[in-house]
């Protein structure tokens, strides 16, 4: 694990984390940029996809943030409570932040609100950066620890019979 998944979770609002499992917005997260990757409308592949990337920000927020009770104050984007939550995404928060009104503009049907090329990169960085957190809400392999631990043969300095067997250290 990194040092960054054994950090103390962050106090985020309760009202603003989400209601399901990390796993479960992950896969849902996959399933949307599936779509995105098979729509063929501009703007509704650009939607698709940034909803991807959205659905993969919050199975962060659900791994890695812990509730705080207090009152609604005000209302925070996805993007700046990930910033917060993991900062090792903020490049990347902040391209998906960058696109979240035309992301509204293509939901609205607007024309010519993204073109087949900005879909295109879109569903691009939304398919990495589904993965980028994948690997970072991954477990470790539960024997990589245990191998990471396992004993070691060293020689021993004695030049006796022993030096011709391990030491286990």
């Amino acid at each position: 694990m990194t040092a960054s998944t054994l950090a103390a979770p962050v106090a985020v609002p309760a009202h603003v984390l989400p209601q399901r499992s990390s796993a479960q917005l992950l896969a849902l997260a996959r399933q949307g940029l599936a779509e995105a990757e098979h729509t063929t409308a501009d703007g509704l592949r650009y939607a698709a996809a940034h909803l991807a990337a959205l659905r993969a920000a919050a199975a962060m927020l659900a791994a890695r943030a812990r509730p705080e009770p207090r009152r609604r104050s005000r209302i925070t984007s996805v993007w700046a409570l990930l910033t917060t939550v993991a900062p090792e995404l903020a490049e990347w928060a902040e391209f998906f932040a960058a696109g979240a009104s035309k992301r509204v503009a293509a939901e609205a049907g607007i024309p010519r609100a993204v073109t087949a090329r900005e879909a295109d990169d879109l569903v691009r960085a939304a398919g990495e950066f589904v993965e980028v957190v994948a690997m970072s809400l991954e477990p470790a392999h539960p024997l990589a620890e245990l191998i990471h631990r396992a004993p070691r043969r060293v020689p021993s300095p004695k030049s006796s019979i022993r030096a011709s067997q391990p030491v286990l250290v």
